[in-house]
Parts: C-alpha cells; structure tokens; sequence
C-alpha cells in the first residue's frame, strides 16, 4: 500500500526527525506513527524484494518455514501492519529498533530462512511482542497481541516458543548493540534520502537500567544460592 499522500507532497527534514528523536514520550497522541516505522518497513520490503529476485529454493528446515502462515498471507502492507501493531499495543520506538534486531539474528541463526509475504507479518508481530516484553516494564498479553496480529492465543503462544528456541533464546540487547543498529538504519536510509532513525535518550536510559537489573537480579540468585 503506498504512503499517504501528505508523506509524498512534504519531505520529512533531519531537522523534524531530530525533534521526533528528542520529544517522544508515552503521554503523546498516538496518532503519530514514529518515523522508526517507516524504515523498519522500507528495509525489510528491500529484503523481501531481494530474496524474491534470487528466488533460491527453500530447505524444509523448521527455521524456514516457522512463521509461514497456512492459509492465504494477510492483504495488509508491512508499513500498515506495523502502524497496526503500534497503534493497539503503544510499543516505544526503540522496541521496533529491538525487533529489527531480533529478525536481523534470526535470519543468521537460520540461513535458510527467507523473509516473504507468507511469513512476514507473523515474523513482525512475533518479534514486536518479544520486543517489548524485554524493553518495555508494562505488556499486554499474548492473547491480546494475537488479536492485534490476526491470529490464535494458541498460534501467538507457538510462534513465540518456536521463535525463542530457534534464537537459543538469545534475546538480550546491550546499549551499543542497539547503538550500532540504529546507526546502521540511519546508514541504509540515508542512502535513499537522507533520513535519521529517532531514538530517544530515554531509550538508551532504560536498556542500561535494565541490564543493571539483571546484573542485580544476577548477583541476588548467586547469594541465595551460597
């Protein structure tokens, strides 16, 4: 689905996209979708044009076909999908720069998976929600997010299992881990017009807190367990 028609005419200037970066915050109206959105979603339509291109014949590998849904894949572009996603669940925008982590690990985790329209929106609901869970204190249920997703509580639960065992639950993201992402999204954008992924101070505040928390959590387990 193409980009409305008021992205098209105004050119989003570095200038409004490091206002975005700085001003976020939960309390805003939702009606804004963070312009981290539309990148996530230009690169990973990129990946998919890729991979279709090449059209390489797919091994019957468990990580190739986790997230195939069965019947027809969702009439819903990836940017609409994901506009879905943070309108209902109200993640930060450093959960979705958490999230293109996670796809990028699990495409190398499992070589023979190919993003692709049958398996694209149960990846990104898949990730979002795992996401969130890390960075995020507050979450809905997986029930919910499958509702938002279109799929099962049952489905949600599966792919959520399926995606951590096939990661070797290798979920955790250090500040500059999650630095060198949003610099590589800041790369690859800039080369189709010059755009700047936001990311707030406060994003990078919270991945530190939470690794002292699990250091803490860490070191409390140790002494019980003297």
């Amino acid at each position: 689905m193409a980009a409305n028609s008021n992205n098209m005419i105004i050119p989003i200037s570095p200038r409004k996209l490091r206002s975005d970066l700085y001003s976020y915050s939960h309390s805003e109206d939702y009606s804004k979708i963070p312009l981290v959105i539309s990148v996530v979603a230009s690169l990973i339509e990129r990946n998919m044009a890729r991979n279709h291109r090449i059209a390489r014949n797919y091994t019957s590998s468990k990580g190739a076909v986790v997230f195939d849904c069965r019947d027809e894949a969702p009439d819903m572009s990836i940017q609409c999908y994901l506009e879905r996603i943070f309108r209902y669940t109200k993640a930060a925008p450093c959960v979705y720069v958490v999230a293109y982590v996670y796809i990028d690990r699990f495409c190398q985790q499992n070589p023979s998976f190919r993003i692709t329209l049958r398996n694209v929106h149960r990846l990104l609901i898949t990730t979002v929600m795992v996401a969130s869970k890390y960075v995020e204190d507050m979450n809905y249920r997986n029930s919910y997010y499958a509702r938002v997703g279109g799929l099962t509580t049952k489905e949600m639960n599966q792919l959520e299992m399926d995606f951590l065992f096939l990661m070797r639950f290798k979920c955790h993201v250090n500040l500059s881990v999650f630095e060198s992402y949003c610099c590589h999204l800041e790369r690859e954008v800039s080369i189709g017009g010059g755009y700047h992924i936001e990311r707030t101070l406060r994003c990078a505040e919270e991945l530190k807190s939470k690794q002292n928390q699990q250091t803490t959590y860490i070191n409390q387990i140790a002494r019980i367990m003297l």
